[in-house]
């Protein structure tokens, strides 16, 4: 039996948005799994969240990236969220602000910007 592969989505907990990632993800990536890291508004989250939820956050990527084998992390952002309710330009920006932040926790994986548009399909912001 060939070992299950992971990919991992820091993603908006709506769940509107859950599904576009995953297919994408796994169709990009050629994956079995992505492990799914939901925050309301991730992109603003690791922007402005607390100490002690980007802690939270980051062990729950090094679970998935050692632990799962992870070579790939996606901070997904997307339209009428909730959580960050600003423009596409503004969350596109935060997005592509978070990547360096993911990137100084996991130098060894690849770290994508993802938005997810009014159409609910997948737009690549930085890959």
């Amino acid at each position: 039996m060939s070992k299950a592969t992971f990919a991992t989505a820091i993603n908006c907990m709506d769940g509107r948005v859950q599904l576009p990632v995953i297919h994408w993800m796994k169709e990009n990536y050629q994956v079995e799994y992505i492990d799914m890291i939901t925050e309301a508004g991730p992109n603003h989250f690791i922007l402005n969240g607390t100490e002690e939820g980007l802690e939270s956050m980051k062990s729950k990527v090094k679970i998935s990236t050692e632990k799962h084998g992870s070579e790939v992390v996606a901070v997904v952002g997307h339209h009428d969220c909730a959580g960050n309710p600003i423009d596409k330009n503004e969350k596109v920006a935060q997005t592509k602000k978070s990547l360096e932040i993911i990137r100084s926790w996991e130098p060894s994986v690849t770290v994508i910007g993802l938005y997810v548009n009014e159409n609910w399909e997948v737009e690549v912001i930085s890959q």
